[in-house]
């Protein structure tokens, strides 16, 4: 079948158009990342699923064939998608709690790309995490640091295309969505955060689809995963291959949007002796669900011990 064939089942109208299955979504974006599918159909095909909403089931499908053809890397323990844009937040404060889940022993992989915005890539040096552009730097970081950073246009250069279409096409598309749920290296365990909270439940389940182990998904600051210490939050994902959710407590009284915290830098908080501050609490809370992902008891005993010893650790 040509990808108009998957655009026609989108497109009849009323009454006659339906969702893509499964295997549909993996045939479409299989010809999509071919390169043998016409540009108009693949604008229509994603306009098509942007106004209808996607599916669980169409975004397994489109992932399974984008990490089909998505390089080998090594092993991780946890993955980290880091694909918002980054207009409504602060500092990327998320960037030291990977850093201390990866101090706890765990490898941790974050991929993505944030549009325009330059602060969390900026970010990286000042958190002493490696920027990566091949499998074997990857692979390097990982062995040194236990942590690595592999931008989407060097870890899929055909999917970085597509998800730079939005530029093209004028909104976001399910691209977005795809590459939270990639997944690269087939870690059992993976932290998402977004921007629209009705995406939470949908990647729990693609997740589950997909046989994944262990998820957390929340709305994060600017769509990171970052947990903001003054508000509730309402996490959904998986635990032991199954849809979870739950909801945790505010840890702080402030009424503080994060981009409305201070401007202090990642080394100056790394380097700092609070350890109760509104950014340190960020910090820890953001590191604990991480780590409770990745099946800890008491993760937040853990991810507190981790910050007041994290002085005494070598940078990376």
């Amino acid at each position: 079948m040509s990808l108009a064939e998957y655009v026609r089942i989108l497109g009849r109208g009323p009454g006659r158009s339906r969702s893509l299955t499964r295997g549909e979504a993996q045939e479409s974006m299989r010809l999509i990342l071919s390169g043998h599918a016409a540009p108009e159909a693949i604008g229509a095909l994603l306009m098509l699923l942007r106004m209808k909403g996607e599916t669980a089931a169409e975004i397994a499908g489109f992932a399974d064939s984008a990490a089909a053809v998505s390089p080998a890397l090594p092993a991780i323990d946890l993955d980290w998608p880091s694909y918002a844009a980054g207009r409504t937040r602060g500092q990327p404060w998320f960037l030291l709690s990977a850093k201390l889940v990866a101090q706890a022993g765990h490898r941790v992989l974050l991929h993505g790309w944030n549009g325009g915005d330059p602060k969390v890539r900026a970010g990286l040096a000042d958190a002493g995490i490696g920027f990566a552009k091949s499998v074997d730097e990857t692979a390097h970081l990982l062995d040194r640091d236990g942590i690595a950073y592999l931008p989407l246009e060097y870890l899929h250069p055909r999917l970085f295309r597509l998800l730079n279409l939005r530029d093209v096409l004028g909104l976001r598309s399910c691209i977005n969505t795809v590459c939270r749920m990639l997944n690269p290296a087939r870690a059992g365990a993976s932290v998402q955060g977004v921007f629209h909270p009705s995406y939470r439940l949908l990647q729990a389940e693609a997740a589950e689809l997909r046989g994944w182990s262990s998820l957390s998904v929340i709305k994060g600051a600017g769509g990171e995963f970052e947990r903001n210490p003054a508000k509730e939050l309402a996490v959904f994902g998986l635990r032991d291959g199954r849809v979870w959710d739950a909801t945790l407590p505010a840890l702080r009284r402030e009424t503080l949007r994060l981009a409305e915290a201070s401007d202090r830098s990642l080394p100056d908080l790394w380097a700092g002796a609070s350890t109760t501050g509104f950014e340190a609490t960020l910090v820890t809370a953001t590191a604990a669900l991480a780590l409770d992902t990745l099946g800890h008891r008491d993760s937040d005993v853990l991810a507190n011990d981790l910050w007041t010893h994290r002085r005494s650790r070598p940078a990376a």
